[in-house]
Parts: C-alpha cells; sequence; structure tokens
C-alpha cells in the first residue's frame, strides 16, 4: 500500500489517565507498532458506564473518572461508554459494547478515518464485540488471545459458542503463546489463521542498574537477599503463595509491587509470626518505575494459576534479574533456559520456596540474564503484525 495501513484498535484493555496502567501491554505492543511508520492507528477503548466517582467505589469511580476522549504519546484515543448490568453481564457484554462502540466508529469514518480493519484484543468479550462491529461496517478484523480470555472463559459455555463464532469470522487470531492458540485449535479454529505473535520487552526501559543503588533509593535493605512479586492483587497472580515461601526462607524479604482487592488479606498474612517486618507492600506502581524494583532484587516471584504471556517476567531478566515461576500456559515459553531461571511444577509455598533456594545456589550471572532477554525484542512481532494487516487490508481491497 502506498499510504500506512490504517487500524482501529478496539479493546476495553487499554491506559487512560483515570487508570494509567490498565491494560498497559495493549498499548505497549501498539506504541513499538507505531515505530515502523508503517501503521496509523485509532484507538476505542470502551469503558462500563457507571454514575459516580466517589472513592469509595475503587475501580468503578476510576472507569466513571475516565475522559471521553484523550491523547497519550500522539495517540488518539476515545472512551465511549456502554452497560455492563450487574448478574448478567457477562452474558450480555459482547453485544452492549459493541452497541456502546458503534456511534464512535461510525464518526470517525464520517470525519474520514476509513480504516482497513479492526485490530481487537482479548477475546471475549471484546473480540466477540469487534466481530459485531466488523460485520455491521463491513470491515475485516483480527482479534489477539491474551491469556483468561482463552484459559478460563469458554469455560462456560455461551462465552465459548460466541468466541468459536467470531474466530470462525475473524481475518486471523493471534496469540501472545502457542497455548492459546491450542485453545482455538481444539474449539474447531481454522489453523491456517492463527498467528503466534509474542509480547516484546522494551529493552531500553528495562535495563540492569546497580542493585545497591536501587535499594538505597526505594529504602530497602542493602544486604540479604530479596525476592519481589510484581502483579494484581487478585488470588490467581498467587502473592499468597510467595509469602507463605518466606516460612522456608528464613533469610529472605519480600517486595509486592500492585494494588488490588486481595490487599487486606495479604497483610494479614504478612503479619503473622516469623513474617513481620519481612513483607513491603509498595503499591501501585507505574511501568516506568519498575525497572528500579526488578534491578533492587535477587529474583521475580510470579506465583500465578494462570497466564498467557507474563510480561514482568521479561521486563526482570531485562534488569537482569533471574525469575521463579508457575509453569503453567505460556510460562515455559518464556523461562526457556537456566540462566532465565526456575520453573515450578506445583503451586504452592514449599515448592516454590524449593525454586528459590535451587536459583539461589545457582546464582545465574546478571548479565547472561540480561542477554537473554536480548532475544525478545519487539522488532520481530511488530513486523508480523505489518505483514500480516498487510495481507488482510490487501486482499479486503
Amino acid at each position: 500500500m502506498s499510504r500506512p495501513i490504517r487500524t482501529l484498535l478496539f479493546s476495553t484493555l487499554y491506559p487512560s489517565v483515570a487508570r494509567p496502567t490498565h491494560g498497559v501491554f495493549v498499548e505497549t505492543r501498539l506504541r513499538e507498532l507505531l515505530k515502523t511508520g508503517k501503521v496509523e492507528t485509532r484507538v476505542v477503548a470502551p469503558v462500563p458506564w457507571f454514575p459516580s466517582r466517589a472513592e469509595r467505589f475503587g475501580d468503578w469511580a476510576r472507569m466513571a473518572a475516565t475522559p471521553a476522549y484523550e491523547e497519550r504519546d500522539g495517540v488518539k484515543i476515545w472512551h465511549p461508554r456502554y452497560l455492563l448490568p450487574p448478574k448478567v453481564g457477562m452474558t450480555v457484554a459482547p453485544l452492549t459494547l459493541a452497541l456502546g462502540a458503534r456511534a464512535t466508529v461510525s464518526r470517525l469514518l464520517r470525519e474520514g478515518f476509513d480504516f482497513d480493519l479492526i485490530d481487537a484484543h482479548y477475546y471475549y468479550p471484546d473480540g466477540v464485540a469487534a466481530a459485531m462491529l466488523a460485520g455491521w461496517f463491513k470491515k475485516p478484523f483480527v482479534i489477539t488471545a491474551r491469556g483468561t480470555d482463552l484459559n478460563l472463559i469458554p469455560c462456560y459455555p455461551l462465552p465459548r459458542r460466541m468466541i468459536q463464532w467470531a474466530a470462525a469470522q475473524a481475518a486471523g487470531s493471534i496469540g501472545v503463546c502457542s497455548a492459546l492458540l491450542d485453545v482455538l485449535r481444539e474449539m474447531g479454529a481454522d489453523d491456517s489463521r492463527l498467528h503466534v505473535m509474542r509480547n516484546g520487552v522494551d529493552l531500553q526501559r528495562f535495563s540492569p542498574r546497580s542493585q545497591s543503588e536501587c535499594r538505597a533509593r526505594l529504602g530497602l535493605p542493602i544486604q540479604g537477599r530479596l525476592l519481589v512479586s510484581v502483579g494484581h492483587l487478585v488470588e490467581r497472580k498467587g502473592h499468597h503463595l510467595v509469602i507463605e515461601a518466606l516460612d522456608h526462607l528464613p533469610d529472605a524479604s519480600l517486595v509486592i509491587v500492585g494494588d488490588g482487592e486481595e490487599r487486606a488479606r495479604l497483610h494479614e498474612a504478612a503479619a503473622l509470626p516469623g513474617r513481620q517486618g519481612r513483607v513491603l507492600f509498595a503499591g501501585a506502581q507505574p511501568n516506568t518505575a519498575l525497572s528500579e524494583w526488578y534491578s533492587a532484587a535477587d529474583a521475580l516471584v510470579l506465583a500465578s494459576s494462570r497466564e498467557g504471556w507474563a510480561n514482568v517476567l521479561l521486563e526482570s531478566m531485562a534488569c537482569g534479574t533471574p525469575v521463579v515461576a508457575t509453569r503453567i500456559w505460556g510460562t515455559p515459553e518464556v523461562v526457556a533456559a537456566p540462566e532465565a531461571g526456575e520453573l515450578v511444577d506445583r503451586r504452592d509455598a514449599q515448592s516454590i520456596a524449593q525454586a528459590v533456594q535451587r536459583l539461589f545456589e545457582r546464582s545465574p550471572d546478571r548479565a547472561a540474564v540480561r542477554r537473554y532477554a536480548e532475544n525478545f525484542g519487539w522488532e520481530p512481532t511488530s513486523q508480523a503484525q505489518v505483514d500480516l494487516f498487510s495481507r488482510i487490508s490487501g486482499a479486503a481491497a
């Protein structure tokens, strides 16, 4: 094409001024794609309607505070509202999401942004809604699967059927790891339209720094083993298991970076005898600040029950910090060499502690850990997207 490929990125997973860390992995992939100069994009990132911005409503209040339109790093983003009623929200979300975004998409077309395809992220409900929009506006679309959209939601019969329908309509389905696409294959998706495009890591943003200097700046103990666990404070991230693992690691301390619904429970667990003073809660941190926390640690521990492609693993390794992670879904594709770290077969505190001890006994060279992460730059994924989008838009034309 003589002009850039025009894409409409559609997803509820996209940061905003009100929720700057929400869906940052989608924004990161787009940012890297735009660096190629071969793609022009507008973002439609719908937000559930909520009537109050009162702080007591937590994340719902932040959704209500999301502006209808904003720009981030030169990218134009619209946040139309859609209804997410209680009890039946999961079932009706694809339709209400598509209806809520329809007027915005129509306006973009009227104002001259005649996009070539819809680039949707997260299979359900976002991908199913994108399939509806694509049908209404006669555009091809692709859907990127990212984790729980395919390793959990298809357990529910109706969403499973809608995912199958959307996969059959899509010009392409992208998985951030092979394990996610295996789910679509089992559901009957056309293998020729399935593409693995792993997430990369920003090797400039995440780079090794002096461990002692980072600890000093962050107010962490200069001496002793230090673990870090990064992610939303929800059960599936396994922060509680990392806290319990401290019972088997008497010389280690732990920093937990993140915020969420399990905060009170985790504080209670950290206050039990033998753990007092050994767990620091750093709260949610912007992605730009995480490099110091990774660099300060001796190991990142990710005890998740479900992940697609966990970005925190590559971010930590890019800082020279090896990882310990549960052997689930795409994680073995990330932690695929001894210098990367250790995989845990059983998701319990004792197994996590044993893996940490094995890692400390080996003490991988931090420079080697960094070299391993350098194999995961964004360039191959960005080029793969350009190639796929070019074929789809060319076929549509």
